[in-house]
């Protein structure tokens, strides 16, 4: 969680105990990467929750790589993962065909932001009781927009009434994060969208994952 390494830790943990319920429901092989969305999620919480460890002077090593570890999941892995993850469970072929352009989008954010997350390194700080990443061109409009496409409009495009839900929080939670707590944005967003994956879960158990459109 944004608030403090326990609140991470434990965040963290209880994810990574649903993403095995999930992954322990799937029919088939192209189920899997929604399924693990959130063990991914719970995986990110943890270096979160390690990172809050790192803010002295004695852990700098520590801290730029758990900044940099956090920060490929906020900002190459999420763009990249997700439209796909919605992809492989959509039967519609219209849809399928915006996907697969939304997933060429997020791939092309993804990589800009990998390039400038080794070109320019990504700094971390404990600003009230959130941590702050520095991160100046992932605020860029056409960034921003193309981020949003791939991480939160893909899962609304879908024809399973659970995933479109999944979606809708996730906007619903990155624009809260962004009007009310926009020095911490990436942070926040990230903890709140986290808690949100439970959806997947209620998506396997209503047995959505058998493509039936909602």
């Amino acid at each position: 969680m944004c608030f403090s390494a326990t609140a991470s830790f434990t965040a963290g943990a209880g994810l990574l105990a649903i993403g095995a319920i999930t992954t322990s429901r799937i029919n088939r092989p192209a189920e899997l990467p929604f399924a693990l969305i959130p063990a991914l999620f719970g995986a990110q919480q943890l270096i979160e929750g390690g990172l809050w460890l790192t803010f002295s002077d004695s852990a700098l090593l520590g801290n730029s790589v758990l900044t940099h570890l956090y920060s490929f999941f906020s900002h190459v892995l999420w763009p990249i993962y997700v439209p796909i993850a919605v992809l492989l469970l959509e039967p519609e072929a219209w849809r399928r065909k915006v996907l697969k352009a939304i997933a060429l989008a997020g791939a092309a954010v993804g990589l800009y932001l990998l390039y400038f997350l080794v070109t320019e390194p990504i700094v971390s700080e404990v600003v009230g009781r959130h941590i702050s990443y520095q991160s100046p061109h992932f605020y860029t409009a056409v960034v921003m927009t193309l981020y949003v496409l791939a991480t939160c409009v893909s899962s609304l495009v879908s024809s399973c009434k659970t995933i479109r839900w999944f979606g809708a929080a996730t906007f619903t939670a990155l624009v809260t994060a962004y009007v009310f707590f926009d020095f911490w944005f990436i942070s926040v967003w990230c903890f709140l969208a986290a808690i949100l994956s439970m959806i997947v879960l209620f998506h396997f158990r209503r047995g959505e994952a058998r493509l039936s459109p909602g």
